[in-house]
């Protein structure tokens, strides 16, 4: 029995779904390692350019915020103090368009 390789990586889904999570939560410093692990995992695994884009669409709406706190010299201790609320919703926003082409591709593969 041979198994047909899958087009997107469980560990890219999951990511995906952890990143709202974790943003709405107030573990915005923290999402950045699902979003890395979404981003690299869609880059190298899945051939589809709209999940690539979409993936990078997460990675930059997440990357501007992380700047601003960063560059910031009278920031707020965390991230999540520091982003503001339509950043929030962008990232989550993003992160809903990534699910939906993440859905899309697996559903057309299988």
């Amino acid at each position: 029995m041979t198994r047909t390789p899958r087009r997107v990586p469980p560990s890219v889904t999951a990511s995906a779904w952890a990143v709202p999570v974790m943003v709405v939560g107030q573990f915005a410093l923290v999402a950045g390692a699902p979003v890395l692990i979404a981003l690299v995992g869609t880059l190298r695994r899945v051939p589809d350019p709209a999940v690539r884009r979409a993936a990078t669409l997460v990675a930059v709406t997440f990357a501007v915020p992380l700047t601003v706190w960063l560059a910031r010299p009278d920031g707020a201790p965390s991230l999540s103090k520091d982003m503001h609320p339509g950043f929030l919703a962008l990232i989550v926003a993003a992160s809903a368009v990534l699910l939906m082409t993440l859905h899309r591709a697996r559903r057309t593969t299988a």
